[in-house]
């Protein structure tokens, strides 16, 4: 499949959030960018696995003949079948040869009480809402990225299995991926002022948590949005953004989950 030099990498998870990035990204008003959609069934049967594929949803995004931008939103799979599924993915976007390699942009929500350093504390009590983290080799978008958001701790351990998945395979294969990293559930940083601590109490008393909780995860997800239409003549429709409140989160691990570091 010939991608785009950038790529975006969207995983239909069961919280709506890739659907929402999916749709939501769009080519700006003053742009020529015409898009193209195409869809793919992966087969799996290379890892045993009969009878089953899985989807992958892709948008083109062309200047004339050059494809500028690929977005692509990847079916929702549990592991084992997530790692065989991505690595697919991963194997079409490796198709054109090392030299063409396209740049993988993987923006995540990830709760922040699943984020955590080595000594095991949540990264919930800093005041950083999204994070950027560099993998494999690097390319001019990846240091421009970096130059734009903070890289999380070299001792943070996250706890997401997509994500988890996809910073081993990129790292094997050595492929140029930059990782956002949105937190959602962050509490008042230990050292805010007693001033700013009396203001955000204030603020969060006459909300109530539902509504709390999701104008957070608002925030979130338009700050990722920005920063993913910041490398591309793509804009961030807001206004196409139905993300489902569903709660969806393990408290337990499977024991494959150590396949995945």
């Amino acid at each position: 499949m010939k991608v785009g030099p950038k790529v975006v990498l969207l995983f239909k998870d069961p919280t709506g959030f890739g659907t929402a990035i999916f749709k939501a990204l769009q080519p700006n008003p003053n742009s020529n960018l015409q898009s193209r959609q195409e869809s793919l069934d992966l087969s799996l049967q290379s890892y045993g696995i009969k009878h089953q594929t899985v989807s992958l949803q892709v948008v083109h995004f062309l200047n004339g003949p050059n494809l500028e931008v690929s977005v692509l939103l990847l079916e929702n799979s549990e592991p084992p079948t997530l790692a065989c599924a991505l690595n697919e993915v991963l194997a079409l976007l490796v198709g054109n040869g090392l030299s063409n390699m396209p740049t993988i942009v993987a923006p995540f929500v990830v709760a922040a009480t699943k984020l955590k350093t080595e000594n095991r504390t949540s990264v919930a009590v800093d005041n950083i809402s999204v994070y950027g983290l560099q993998v494999g080799a690097s390319s001019g978008l990846t240091k421009a990225l970096c130059t734009k958001l903070q890289s999380p701790s070299l001792s943070l351990q996250i706890f997401n299995e997509q994500l988890a998945c996809l910073l081993q395979l990129v790292r094997v294969l050595k492929m140029p991926t930059f990782i956002i990293i949105g937190k959602k559930g962050q509490t008042v940083h230990h050292n805010t002022s007693e001033e700013e601590l009396e203001m955000s109490e204030l603020n969060c008393s006459c909300m109530p948590d539902s509504k709390l909780i999701q104008l957070q995860k608002s925030n979130v997800i338009h700050e990722i949005g920005r920063h993913l239409a910041s490398f591309s003549s793509l804009g961030f429709s807001g206004e196409k953004i139905a993300w489902d409140t569903m709660k969806y989160s393990r408290e337990t691990q499977e024991p494959w989950r150590a396949l995945y570091g």
